[in-house]
């Protein structure tokens, strides 16, 4: 499989560089950074975001703090990684990703001393990227044999390459399923209040020559009707024990949608998505994100003055809705909480 025509995410010896989502699709830029403040800023800005990718970035993140610390004692280095640690995990609450990745890296500060910790703790995170490219390729293979030969498909935000360590999960099933020559047709939500679709599927396919037509939230619906939607692809930021999934503020419309029309709706996320500790959908904390993203677009603003506004930036859609979640371990049709054991079963 081909891999994206641009890169995410990258380990350089100048620091860590990523493609500046917040730019995008008028400007590709770098967004560099030095040390371990500038990538937690970024991840709260959506310079990187997407679950997978800001799980691969806290890794980065850490592994760069790390190498920055100055302690002449192992108990002195413990406590300045757990705060940080501590940091990094408030960025943002939803995406499981991120608190994931934050353990696999605190379990490699307690196994090594310091100050030898610093070179495995940057092997640690180069080894969570490149698993998280692997499990992208695998989660393709998996999905792609759901794709018809010949496939109108919707999604919503974005799930390829931008939200990953590289290539995708929904979006890396298209691919997938692409580069076989199955005639694909990609219908991209613009994705308000943030517009990823607009800005960043329909840009992120574009690049991948992928058919795509960008359509607005509230269009699905009759496009559904129409008959023009074959399937339903989305990512995750977090599944819940019974198979409830957050994902983008919206995706649960379009679930409920594609129910009532009978459209395959699948979640697409590598196991590391899944928060086996929380038993059902109610439970995944729901991040609230400024005013500013629906009170203005771009620069400019298209609300009144002294507005009330609401801005959960994803919702849950219940496992009774989705068709089948996508993981690089297999697809568990039907999810809920004894499927989803058997997937985890040694």
């Amino acid at each position: 499989m081909s891999e994206p025509p641009f890169q995410t995410i990258a380990w350089t010896s100048d620091g860590i560089a990523m493609l500046d989502q917040r730019k995008l699709p008028t400007q590709v830029l770098t967004h560099l950074c030095h040390e371990a403040d500038c990538v937690i800023d970024a991840i709260k800005a959506l310079v990187i975001r997407g679950a997978p990718a800001i799980g691969v970035a806290a890794a980065m993140g850490l592994a760069l703090g790390a190498r920055q610390f100055r302690e002449s004692t192992q108990e002195g280095f413990l406590k300045r990684f757990e705060e940080l640690c501590s940091r990094f995990a408030a960025a943002r609450p939803t995406a499981v990703n991120l608190f994931w990745a934050i353990e696999r890296m605190k379990t490699v500060a307690y196994s090594k001393a310091y100050p030898a910790v610093i070179k495995a703790l940057e092997s640690e995170a180069l080894k969570i990227w490149k698993e998280d490219v692997r499990i992208n390729h695998a989660i393709g293979d998996h999905g792609k044999a759901l794709i018809p030969l010949k496939a109108n498909i919707l999604t919503h935000c974005n799930a390829g390459a931008l939200a990953t360590g590289g290539f995708g999960t929904a979006l890396g099933i298209i691919y997938a399923a692409f580069k076989e020559g199955k005639d694909i047709h990609v219908y991209a939500d613009e994705t308000r209040p943030v517009l990823q679709g607009a800005r960043l599927t329909a840009w992120e396919l574009q690049q991948h020559r992928v058919p795509v037509t960008l359509i607005t939230d509230n269009m699905a619906g009759m496009l559904m009707k129409e008959k023009k939607i074959d399937l339903v692809i989305v990512g995750a930021d977090r599944i819940a024990k019974n198979g409830d999934a957050a994902n983008k503020i919206g995706t649960y419309s379009l679930a409920v949608l594609a129910h009532h029309h009978g459209i395959p709706f699948y979640v697409a996320a590598p196991t590391s998505t899944f928060d086996r500790e929380i038993t059902c959908g109610e439970e995944i904390p729901i991040e609230f994100r400024s005013e500013k993203e629906v009170l203005y677009c771009g620069k400019k603003r298209i609300a009144p003055r002294d507005i009330r506004v609401f801005n959960p930036a994803f919702d849950v859609t219940p496992s009774t809705y989705i068709t089948g979640i996508i993981t690089e371990m297999g697809i568990i049709q039907n999810p809920d909480t004894e499927a989803i054991d058997k997937l985890f079963q040694p």
